[in-house]
């Protein structure tokens, strides 16, 4: 479960990020998960869950923005949703498509005490 060790890291960053600024507390992480990213949610929310225990983090409130998924074709250039990494344009039919939405996993912000 690869889930459990990008919680422990998103829970290192936002304390090392808490600690640089002299916090005291976490208050908000907010994240930004494309729904290509390969991330299993259920499995990284109770990751997170026993991940923040005991640390800044404890008593945050975590908001989780999702990201769809988008394309672009590479052969007509048309931009459409993608609901998976191997999707043929639904323009021409090709499957020369760049994925341009949807494969994020970041950090967006910390509020921090």
């Amino acid at each position: 479960m690869h889930e459990l060790s990008i919680a422990q890291s998103i829970v290192e960053l936002a304390e090392q990020q808490a600690m640089a600024h002299k916090a005291s507390q976490v208050e908000e992480l907010e994240l930004e998960i494309g729904a290509l990213a390969g991330i299993e949610i259920s499995a990284l929310e109770f990751a997170l869950e026993s991940s923040i225990k005991e640390t800044m983090l404890e008593k945050a409130r975590i908001v989780r923005r999702d990201i769809p998924g988008e394309g672009r074709c590479g052969d007509c250039e048309a931009v459409f949703p993608v609901n998976s990494l191997f999707s043929a344009c639904p323009a021409c039919g090709s499957y020369a498509v760049n994925i341009i939405k949807g494969r994020e996993l970041r950090v967006k912000s910390i509020v921090i005490k």
